[in-house]
């Protein structure tokens, strides 16, 4: 059968192209794919499922710890070792890691380059992770776009940085501090053009086997659009992972597939094992 493919893609006619809306990263092509009389492969997680967000007291802290034993080095390697641009590469999601989603390597040429910086300086470790890295101490990243299949529409956006180990930890505390002094929102500025970002609100998550995980959901506005955007950031040792995900069709509140989180941790675990 003759295999279709539905790409959404963001274009300079759309208000979502105006920068901060949706970030950096956010404005990478997003595919999906079908085959007539043939569906996609599933994962046995629920691939291409979303799950409802929950707010802040309803799911628990922003940052989760690890159980005793299962810290930076626990089975995997030296997790407190920077890993190299080429490992990073290694360890970066690629395509058939994950049934039910397509991935595509790096970002649109349309989307503008940089880190944003907020109005509040309290909230620059907010605007930061919305940027090409996560914060501008990141060492090397790797960035990927991820399309679900399942739901379309549902685009997330992959990143793995490395750091060092304590570059890696503050920049945790500094997203812990951030949402505990944002909740009201701010601007960001990227390229001279603004979004403001409102009801920032941590939101529970865990990703397997991580020393660490920060998790928000924010409402970006620019230009009378409004984008809801789901954020995860965790941390293995000095590696930290990232990811922004987002309703292009706009049905439903977007969420981090667990499993794509997951898997991005495990794949960290694996170049750390060598």
């Amino acid at each position: 059968m003759r295999v279709k493919t539905a790409c959404v893609r963001t274009t300079p006619s759309t208000a979502l192209t105006a920068l901060v809306t949706v970030p950096v990263l956010l404005l990478a092509t997003a595919c999906t794919s079908s085959d007539d009389g043939k569906q996609p492969a599933r994962s046995t997680s629920g691939a291409g499922r979303t799950q409802p967000a929950q707010g802040p007291g309803s799911g628990g802290p922003a940052s989760v710890t690890p159980a005793p034993g299962k810290g930076a080095s626990g089975g995997s390697g030296d997790a407190r070792k920077p890993l190299s641009e080429p490992q990073l590469k290694r360890a970066a999601l690629a395509g058939g890691d994950l049934p039910g989603f397509q991935i595509s390597e790096g970002k649109s040429a349309l989307a503008p380059s940089g880190q944003p910086a907020a109005d509040k300086r309290v909230c620059q470790p907010l605007a930061d992770a919305m940027g090409d890295k996560p914060s501008p101490q990141a060492g090397s990243t790797v960035n990927r776009g991820v399309g679900s299949v399942q739901s379309l529409g549902l685009a997330v956006s992959a990143s793995v940085s490395s750091y060092s180990e304590a570059g890696a930890g503050k920049l945790m505390d500094s997203l812990t501090s951030a949402l505990a002094k944002c909740g009201s929102g701010f601007t960001a500025t990227l390229k001279g053009r603004s979004g403001t970002y409102r009801e920032v609100k941590s939101a529970h998550y865990t990703v397997r086997g991580a020393d660490g995980t920060v998790s928000w959901t924010t409402l970006a506005k620019s230009e009378g659009t409004v984008a809801p955007i789901h954020l995860v950031v965790a941390r293995k040792g000095a590696t930290v992972v990232r990811f922004m995900a987002f309703d292009l069709a706009r049905k439903t509140p977007p969420r981090v597939p667990q499993e794509v989180a997951d898997k991005q941790l495990a794949k960290v675990a694996q170049a750390l094992r060598g």
